[in-house]
């Protein structure tokens, strides 16, 4: 049952109520939210619910009608984000776990490593116990798998994942392991769920080859119920009569189990497909269907493999599907999970990560960031996805300097705000507000998909809707919806205080445009979403901060400013040098100079090589041919 407590609940009644239900028999989990806190009380045992309706400190009890208690979103309405080391799982975020079927040899296993760690992925898989349908098939290295797994973990910074077989090795991959794996084989081992539900540790629930949806859930139902709050739902296909692939993936599983789960669930396109030229598009399905992450098989040479070998990805293969998910991720509005790193020096080792890392003197507390707009701005949303694994404070400015100030003044560590929009071009008075504050660097980058909704008070319908307000451009950009219908349309200064304003007015027949994380935040409705006339439409975000060291090894991309002499030819020798460098030129914005009419800056940003390639020495040239250069940041572009 669901036991909803009073926002004034006392300490001792709560403890009280704790004592009264665990006496009874019942397992009880605290659940903090945001609009209140609730005890998930789950036994074998029949209560009449009015005795504990009665108790001090209670609102209401609701009955979870799911046979998986612990499992159900009735329990939890919040998804859950499982933590495996730096890494979460959950969430606004896609991970990506790739290695081998197999551990083999050392070599194998580092080369694996070097190969997925550098191409993006954030935890290593690899099998040690493996169980084959034929007993003449390899079945692992066993504990010293395990080791080598580790060595390769520990070599290249990343947790790892290896499937567990039996309950008498549960102490033994808690030596080595991060993440215990269940297989499909063993999904039904129920003795296994209970001993690695018993561990603690996270788990993969792998789903059986032929279990049906709420069978899948009840086996993470035996891992919750044990012990372990960090379960992941895996879904790596079904047997069904077809027989041009290994499996069937089923698709539309991921949407059906978010929706009747908290749990995250990650899709394995490898073991679905069975066939490594199907792994790709079949990996992308899974992410636009909602899945939170992958883990695909990678061998660095597959023919050789000593299992798994059709399925397993090669090397080339796996660095494309990661590009595609970095392409795919900002369109099912998510991002990329990375593993951060410290440091800005171009050239360093490692493919670094799209966060920035943060110095000890602010980890005690929340990251104050600034953005500008009021709460639910979409400026806020990619505050939301680019910070999501830190703790922050969002501090919202009134205007773009406000933020610029903000961080400045010190009042902020970051901030964060929008550079370009595709459909409406450069925000110009961001690019002027970088010449203007020389102290702040880019540290980072993200690009947002813009996707309008039309919000009103709940219980508010379309044919209600008289006035309609929001920023000139939002409205400009739903004119093909806007244009069937006869309302007023009210220009205002920001799509989420144009929410904010109707909120507070509460006048019939108001609606605004915003994102639809506006309507929750001032508790209005969306009455339809979606209703951009073109969906093409992203915004790229600078992360600003006034400590270069926030940036990270894994950069990408560099932004420079700099004016030309007034001399045929001199824009063009700039750019000669960045093309001899093999500098590959991604943005060039002209922007009038202040006071010196007919004179421009040009704001370059230009794509760095793996390790930082000849861009110092590009650099140094520029600064003999160009006036006024300054490196506005150097920074990991998605």
């Amino acid at each position: 049952m669901v036991i909803v407590l009073e926002r004034t609940i006392r300490e001792d009644d709560k403890t009280r109520l704790r004592t009264f239900l665990e006496e009874r028999g019942f397992r009880v989990r605290e659940i903090v939210g945001e609009n209140e806190t609730i005890f998930g009380a789950v036994g074998s045992v029949a209560i009449d619910i009015r005795e504990v309706e009665v108790r001090p400190g209670v609102e209401r009890v609701i009955p979870i009608t799911k046979p998986f208690k612990l499992a159900s979103r009735e329990l939890q309405k919040a998804d859950t984000v499982v933590a495996v080391g730096p890494i979460k799982i959950g969430g606004p975020r896609i991970v990506m776990i790739a290695g081998p079927c197999s551990v083999e040899t050392e070599a194998q296993i580092m080369e694996s490593a070097r190969i997925v760690r550098e191409s993006g992925a954030v935890i290593l898989r690899g099998g040690a116990f493996k169980p084959r349908s034929s007993p003449y098939a390899f079945q692992g290295l066993g504990e010293e798998g395990l080791r080598l797994l580790r060595k390769a973990g520990d070599e290249f910074g990343m947790p790892v994942v290896s499937e567990i077989v039996s309950t008498q090795d549960v102490s033994m991959f808690s030596d080595y392991v991060d993440l215990l794996q269940i297989g499909a084989r063993n999904m039904q081992n129920f003795e296994l769920l209970k001993a690695v539900g018993a561990s603690g540790r996270p788990v993969i629930v792998k789903r059986g080859l032929a279990a049906t949806i709420e069978e899948w859930l009840m086996a993470a139902e035996y891992v919750l119920a044990h012990g372990s709050e960090n379960v992941i739902l895996c879904e790596r296909g079904i047997r069904t009569f077809e027989t041009y692939t290994r499996n069937t993936l089923d698709i539309s599983a991921i949407p059906v189990v978010r929706k009747l789960s908290h749990l995250p669930v990650i899709v394995d396109p490898s073991h679905a497909t069975g066939i490594r030229d199907q792994v790709p598009p079949v990996a992308l399905a899974g992410i636009a269907a909602g899945a939170a992450g992958l883990i695909v098989e990678v061998h660095p040479d597959p023919d050789r493999a000593m299992s798994d070998g059709p399925q397993s990805l090669f090397p080339d293969q796996f660095e494309k599907l990661m590009r595609d998910v970095e392409a795919l991720a900002p369109v099912v509005g998510k991002e990329l999970s990375r593993i951060p790193t410290r440091g800005r020096s171009i050239g360093a080792a490692g493919t670094g990560g799209a966060r920035p890392a943060l110095s000890a003197d602010v980890t005690a507390g929340p990251v104050p960031v600034a953005f500008q707009g009021e709460r639910g701005a979409y400026s806020e949303m990619a505050l939301l996805r680019f910070f999501h694994d830190m703790e922050y404070r969002a501090m919202p400015c009134r205007s773009f300097r406000d933020a610029f100030d903000a961080v400045l003044s010190g009042a902020a560590r970051y901030a964060i705000l929008p550079i370009e929009n595709s459909l409406a071009g450069s925000v110009h008075e961001n690019y002027d507000l970088l010449l203007q504050y020389p102290d702040l660097t880019i540290v980072g980058e993200i690009k947002l998909r813009v996707e309008h909704s039309l919000i009103a008070a709940p219980g508010t319908t379309i044919s209600d809707v008289r006035r309609v307000y929001s920023h000139p451009q939002a409205l400009a950009q739903c004119h093909e919806f806007l244009r069937s219908h006869e309302w007023e349309l009210v220009p205002f200064y920001d799509t989420a205080g144009s929410v904010a304003h109707i909120a507070e007015q509460r006048e019939n027949g108001n609606a605004a445009i915003a994102n639809a994380g506006a309507a929750e935040v001032y508790g209005m409705e969306v009455i339809k979403a979606g209703i951009e006339t073109n969906p093409s439409n992203y915004t790229r975000f600078m992360i600003l901060s006034r400590d270069e060291d926030d940036s990270d090894t894994g950069a990408n991309m560099a932004g420079l400013v700099f004016s030309t002499p007034d001399r045929p030819g001199a824009l063009f020798s700039a750019m000669q040098i960045l093309a001899d460098a093999e500098l590959n030129l991604k943005k060039l914005e002209s922007r009038p100079i202040a006071g010196k009419p007919w004179q421009y800056m040009f704001y370059v940003d230009v794509e760095l090589p793996a390790g930082g390639g000849a861009f110092p020495d590009a650099l140094e040239r520029l600064r003999h041919v160009v006036e006024d250069l300054r490196v506005l940041g150097i920074f990991r572009a998605a």
